[in-house]
């Protein structure tokens, strides 16, 4: 029998809770201060703060405006942060306070037809936007065993691709292209052409001209309807430019979630990994082939794996431009694409000086799932077409010497008959969207005209 007086277990149990609220209440160093700051990190004793957590750095003389800045690692017991805007205003003994959260992008239907920066906030000028929930930038890697098959054609309006380079929902495909060689006017026809429900458009370190005129002559108004724009111009810190990558991706997962068809279109990755270049060089990484680090590779996969289609509906069909430095095809950002890509296109500058556009070079590009999407006509017409390109390249001085002689190689008299036809149904102006039925026709005709 319980003979302990009542008011005595009360109060038992009253310290009992306390206890467990004590324990509960964090210890750790919530204030931290600056030891220093090289231009890009600022390096700080505290606050004890996790990796991506977000601090606020109040300045000494405003101390009512704070500086977000973002923790990136960790060197001799101190903290190592990167700010999210410029820096001005800080000393030692400016404060730093952490949030406790990491960044997290606001998401909603209300970003349709909208352009916002990295963080969600509009800079269009159209008034706030009103978020439904917000998505993390950084999520884990898809269950491969959650992910449907890549069987179903994407219509692209772009006839070169449409017939030779075919693409299907959910795939991931690169845009591999010197400077001024038509790359940003290829993303802009798959932005009006691509058959999607949603396309989400990050510009990421462009120049600040190259935002308006895109969305402008590249978009329109019709596709910026249902596009959704993020853009990190070059100007802004490489922290910024990096989550701007991360929030396209989380907003093209949101509507993915909602069982829509996505497309998602980078430009470009490039200049995602020289910021995440930046970042590494900054913390402390070594440098490895052309100063890169090695959490530029690193990052590269993880970023990619998001896009593709789900059993349960919905899908991102990713297109990545990368800009080829020097024209090297084998230069290392260049190469890790199109390693971790189902495929790439390839634009020649000598088809651009040429006035061919796009400038296409279809026998050094490929689409890795075109064979499990296209009949076996669709196929052997892009065969074929592929075989006559082929022989003319390869006999191209010869022919331009005038060396070549007619009755001697019946391919090669085909392949050169054939050349003005097979150009002008891959010569496509910008506007001219063509459909995957009427693009396939007019190859067909090509071919048959030059075989007769």
């Amino acid at each position: 029998m319980n003979t302990m007086p009542r008011s005595a277990t009360s109060m038992s149990a009253m310290r009992e809770r306390l206890r467990r609220g004590v324990e509960r209440i964090p210890v750790g160093r919530q204030l931290g201060r600056i030891v220093s700051y090289n231009g890009l990190v600022i390096e700080a004793i505290g606050p004890q703060a996790r990796l991506g957590e977000l601090c606020l750095i109040e300045s000494d003389q405003r101390p009512t405006q704070t500086i977000t800045a973002e923790v990136v690692g960790f060197r001799r017991e101190r903290t190592l942060l990167m700010p999210y805007a410029r820096v001005a205003g800080i000393s030692t003994n400016s404060l730093i306070r952490a949030s406790g959260h990491p960044m997290s992008v606001p998401v909603g239907s209300a970003l349709l037809g909208r352009v916002i920066d990295a963080f969600g906030r509009p800079l269009d000028g159209h008034g706030p936007i009103a978020a439904e929930t917000a998505y993390p930038p950084y999520r884990e890697p898809i269950n491969p065993m959650l992910r449907a098959p890549i069987d179903r054609v994407l219509d692209t309006g772009v006839r070169t691709v449409d017939t030779l380079l075919t693409l299907g929902v959910g795939q991931r495909m690169g845009v591999l292209a010197g400077s001024g060689v038509g790359k940003s006017t290829l993303l802009g026809m798959f932005a009006r052409g691509v058959t999607a429900d949603v396309t989400v458009l990050a510009l990421i370190g462009e120049r600040g001209r190259e935002v308006g005129d895109f969305i402008v002559h590249a978009l329109g108004v019709d596709g910026l309807k249902r596009s959704v724009v993020v853009a990190a111009t070059a100007d802004e810190p490489a922290l910024v430019r990096t989550h701007a990558a991360y929030a396209a991706h989380a907003i093209a997962e949101f509507f993915r979630d909602r069982g829509l068809s996505v497309l998602l279109i980078v430009d470009s990755m490039t200049r995602f990994a020289m910021a995440q270049r930046e970042i590494g060089l900054a913390v402390g990484e070594p440098p490895t082939f052309r100063g890169y680090t090695p959490s530029v590779f690193a990052k590269l996969p993880t970023l990619l794996e998001r896009c593709g289609p789900l059993r349960d509906g919905g899908a991102i069909t990713g297109v990545y431009s990368v800009l080829v430095e020097g024209d090297d095809m084998n230069e290392p950002v260049t190469d890790h694409m199109r390693a971790i890509l189902d495929g790439h296109i390839v634009l020649d500058r000598d088809l651009a000086a040429r006035g061919h556009h796009p400038a296409i070079d279809v026998l050094n590009s490929a689409s890795r799932l075109m064979h499990h999407l296209v009949d076996d006509a669709g196929w052997a017409l892009a065969a074929t077409a592929r075989e006559r390109m082929a022989i003319y390249e390869a006999s191209r001085d010869l022919i331009e010497m005038g060396a070549h002689q007619r009755g001697v190689n019946a391919a090669l008299d085909a392949a050169i008959d054939g050349k003005p036809a097979l150009d002008h149904v891959l010569r496509q102006a910008p506007q001219a969207i063509s459909t995957r039925a009427e693009a396939r026709r007019m190859l067909a005709e090509a071919l048959r005209d030059a075989s007769a």
